[in-house]
């Protein structure tokens, strides 16, 4: 099984998927065409939303073909060479993978080994359940279950700022709020510019930052990038 899951699709003053196109190119190797899910897109159509991630992975030489121009979504996975699920609402993207079958098309290609790339959404999607994700609930899923490719949480775009004059929670404290309520579960915080490359056993953690490891009963971790065990 081949993951590469990063945090956030831009980071400032850098194109899209920019921080990560060499990250991606040597993830890829030879491959040059893959299949984008937009699903998680919800204040842009799935048509403008593929035309900016080709345009993103232009410079890659990459050739992108969203399941949304397919009459026949299902099978353009079962076609796939590389598999890319973009970030947006985490809610609407899971709703509709159960509603068009894709959610178990995906996972039984990327288990066979098909590349599978996500960001913020399309790697909470790779996680056991969306419960860990910073979206709302603006529509509601069949079930909070994802793909399950990998056995912790991520939550994409962490920070530990706090806000000044803000009376809300942290992050950290949300994520203490579902460690409460999930003790057995491990939550990575990826921060912005981060990914994690999962190949089969092997987790690296990429790009300028630790990412920070919560456990329940445990105070937070911060590891830093290199090969982690999560």
């Amino acid at each position: 099984m081949r993951l590469l899951l990063l945090s956030n699709s831009r980071n400032p003053g850098q194109g899209y998927l920019e921080h990560a196109r060499e990250e991606i190119r040597d993830f890829l190797g030879g491959i040059d065409q893959l299949v984008f899910v937009p699903y998680a897109g919800v204040q842009v159509t799935h048509e403008q939303y593929a035309a900016g991630v080709r345009q993103g992975f232009g410079p890659l030489g990459l050739r992108v073909r969203s399941v949304s121009e397919s009459p026949d979504p299902g099978a353009a996975v079962r076609d796939a060479r590389a598999i890319a699920v973009g970030g947006g609402n985490t809610f609407q993207l899971l709703r509709l993978m159960y509603q068009t079958g894709l959610l178990a098309a995906v996972r039984e290609r990327v288990l066979g080994g098909v590349p599978y790339i996500g960001w913020s959404a399309g790697s909470n999607l790779a996680c056991p359940t969306i419960g860990t994700t910073n979206d709302m609930p603006v529509v509601e899923p069949p079930s909070f279950a994802a793909l399950g490719l990998i056995s912790f949480q991520i939550n994409p775009h962490y920070t530990d700022q706090v806000i000044a004059n803000h009376g809300g929670e942290t992050r950290d404290e949300r994520i203490a709020e579902f460690l409460t309520l999930n003790p057995g579960v491990r939550v990575v915080g990826l921060r912005e510019g981060s990914w994690l490359r999962v190949e089969d056993t092997e987790t690296v953690l990429g790009g300028p930052h630790a990412m920070r490891l919560f456990r329940a009963g445990a105070p937070p971790e911060d590891v830093p990038p290199g090969r982690v065990s999560v």
